[in-house]
């Protein structure tokens, strides 16, 4: 028997280097492409508007916590910042509108920028100190900046009202036109276009290459330096993007209930933003709506059918879809689609 020379042993073939940056550029064209599942699932809260009229309270407000949990997926779920005080963007995003609007300045939508930066604001300055620690520490800082802001927001009750709440809103109509009524259409319609507007640009961001360094560094944070990226600074720009997105969904909830409770800072309400996050899927922006309306939809039609045991059936449901459905809800559905020969790219 003859060995084979070296001469005669072909290496595979590689990949250009100069073509890598192509490729990328072409899976993330594909990645952003929009399917036919997607557009199925925005058409989905257009067919509740109509079947589910005495409800709209209640989709309103699963807009705008769906909002609230896209903006917590930026920084845990692509980028692996954990978070137990995400609450505080919220509260100060809806504090901000609320006493805009209490002081003769109800303009809906400038309302919402203005929430956008004052919250972003804070994520930036903030970002400083969550960044320099590990997750333990993160989760200190972040909390601990959550109840700074709980507390200011009790004792400041000349200004925020405190456990009385911020009233005296009075929220002008959305583009001069439509009037914020009684039954919540303006409203349902308000959040959901908005919603829908901030979910499209969280689209486009995580299926860029910004995006795509942001998944490198939840998945190998040491190693990204070393092919030239910034860590710091791209998890300090994630950091306030996420709190200007938290910050708009409490303009929102404040502008369309047209009152600020404290609990908008409270702890319970970035606990159960976490658990919501976690059962639809995180890493998946449609992971963060889909969980949202499970949970809401769950937590509702439970309290209706046993209003003094909810909360164990609640937790029960929870722990048989962790249990049985990896990566949460989305997770399932990602598995039953690659069977089908589909799967959602958000």
């Amino acid at each position: 028997m003859h060995s084979p020379s070296l001469a005669s042993v072909q290496a595979p073939p590689k990949t250009p280097a100069s073509s890598l940056p192509s490729l990328a550029v072409t899976r993330l064209k594909n990645a952003d492409r929009w399917q036919v599942p997607e557009f199925v699932f925005w058409l989905l809260p257009i067919a509740a508007y109509f079947v589910f009229p005495d409800n709209l309270v209640l989709l309103t407000q699963m807009a705008i916590t769906a909002l609230f949990c896209v903006s917590l997926d930026l920084i845990l779920g692509y980028a692996g910042i954990v978070s137990l005080g995400h609450a505080a963007f919220f509260g100060l995003g809806a504090y901000t509108a609320g006493l805009l609007a209490a002081n003769g300045w109800g303009e809906p939508l400038s309302g919402l920028l203005i929430a956008a930066l004052v919250s972003a604001a804070l994520g930036l300055l903030t970002s400083l100190l969550v960044l320099r620690g590990a997750d333990l520490t993160r989760l200190m800082v972040t909390l601990g900046v959550a109840m700074m802001l709980f507390e200011l927001a009790n004792k400041m009750s000349w200004l925020t009202g405190g456990v009385d709440g911020l009233q005296g809103m009075e929220v002008q109509p959305v583009l001069g036109m439509f009037r914020f009524d009684m039954v919540g259409k303006t409203a349902f319609w308000y959040a959901l276009v908005v919603l829908f507007l901030l979910f499209w640009a969280a689209r486009k961001l995580v299926h860029s290459p910004f995006g795509l360094g942001l998944k490198g560094i939840r998945l190998n944070v040491a190693r990204m330096p070393a092919l030239g990226a910034p860590v710091n600074r791209r998890l300090a720009a994630v950091y306030t993007i996420g709190a200007a997105y938290a910050g708009v969904a409490g303009a929102l909830m404040a502008q369309t209930t047209q009152f600020v409770a404290l609990d908008v800072l409270s702890f319970n309400r970035s606990a159960e933003l976490l658990l919501i996050l976690v059962l639809g899927g995180s890493g998946s922006l449609y992971g963060a709506i889909i969980g949202t309306i499970v949970f809401m939809s769950a937590h509702h039609v439970l309290s209706d059918m046993n209003p003094e045991y909810w909360q164990f059936w609640l937790g029960a449901l929870l722990l048989a879809i962790v249990l049985f459905a990896r990566d949460g809800v989305m997770g399932g559905l990602r598995r039953v689609g690659a069977r089908l020969g589909m799967g959602a790219r958000a």
